[in-house]
């Protein structure tokens, strides 16, 4: 009989502390997540000097909340799993001081992992039968990616943002039509209201890279949408732009990721990153999967948002692999998909 295998999983990279005990990558035994969300309101963004702190604040509690949770302890774990890249650089710094302390103290192995390949790997949490290879959109506030998971562990990026990405995208036209911080889940709700139909916003399409994307025209043709009509002095229809504004951002990434998907011969596609639970983002790219034959997978909302038990799934397989990191392991902001 093959032993179990136990991770305890960190993640620090924004504004999220989380501590999780992941087993053998795919059962989540607990899944402990502190949010600044609240704080940060305030501010209209994440302030990294703010998340920093509130992260060393909350981060032994989490971790000690996760282990009672999942009723072990330190010593009943295999590995110690953390995200060292991207991200904020005081953030990860908390999270990566704190795997190594515990690390050392326990003799327990130390794993970096990279926390967008722990956004892809979310999906193997309840999709039990989702194994590689498979073409993942990875979408959240700093990411949009188009990536083909040839294995675990194995990644290539085959389309990218040439600017904003879809979250940063989403975030600054909520802040323009006045809804505030989190853009996303604000205008995902509000587009429910308004008639994505009553106003044409621009799908950005990049010669010679049919993959990559663009959301910083899109993001001004809104802004100069809502400029035309307040100069004007005409009712500016939040739910309006709201819908219009979020069905072209769905729309080019699904029509990216089904044309990937195609000329790759993906049988699987998956996605990954907090836009990932965007609900009308989730409906489009079933619909075009169902007609295309290709199996979609998702990993449910509190999966798609920063947490640890993605990062647990992640050092799973880093793991498996043999990976290891030695106690001068550091944060590294710009972190690339894949780099090691």
């Amino acid at each position: 009989m093959t032993k179990d295998t136990f991770i305890l999983a960190i993640e620090t990279s924004c504004d999220e502390t989380a501590a999780a005990v992941v087993k053998n990558g795919r059962e989540v035994l607990s899944n402990v997540i502190s949010s600044q969300i609240e704080l940060h309101k305030l501010y209209g963004g994440v302030v990294p000097e703010i998340a920093s702190r509130k992260h060393i604040e909350k981060i032994n509690q989490v971790i000690e909340e996760a282990l009672d949770i999942a009723n072990m302890t330190f010593q009943d774990m295999d590995a110690i799993g953390v995200t060292y890249g991207p991200g904020l650089v005081g953030a990860l710094l908390v999270g990566v001081a704190e795997a190594k302390a515990i690390s050392f103290a326990t003799g327990k192995p130390l794993i970096g992992v990279h926390h967008i390949e722990g956004h892809v790997s979310a999906n193997y949490i309840e999709n039990k039968d989702l194994k590689p290879p498979f073409l993942c959109l990875i979408v959240s506030g700093g990411h949009t990616h188009l990536v083909l998971v040839k294995e675990y562990g194995n990644y290539e990026i085959i389309g990218k943002t040439r600017d904003d990405a879809a979250g940063e995208a989403f975030d600054k036209v909520a802040r323009a039509i006045g809804l505030g911080y989190p853009g996303g889940p604000k205008i995902d709700k509000l587009s429910k209201e308004g008639n994505k139909k009553a106003i044409t916003f621009p799908r950005a399409s990049i010669v010679g890279a049919p993959y990559d994307f663009s959301f910083s025209g899109l993001k001004s043709a809104v802004l100069n949408h809502i400029n035309t009509m307040e100069m004007k002095k005409e009712e500016v229809n939040r739910a309006d732009i709201a819908a219009a504004f979020q069905d072209a951002v769905i729309d080019v990434l699904v029509t990216k990721t089904i044309l990937a998907a195609k000329d790759y011969g993906m049988e699987k596609v998956a996605i990954a990153g907090g836009v990932a639970a965007n609900s009308s983002l989730r409906e489009a790219m079933e619909k075009e999967c169902s007609n295309n034959g290709i199996r979609f997978y998702h990993p449910s909302p509190i999966y798609c948002t920063d947490n640890a038990a993605m990062i647990g799934a992640a050092a799973y397989y880093e793991y498996l692999r043999g990976a290891r990191a030695g106690l001068d392991l550091n944060a590294v902001p710009n972190l690339k998909i894949g780099e090691r």
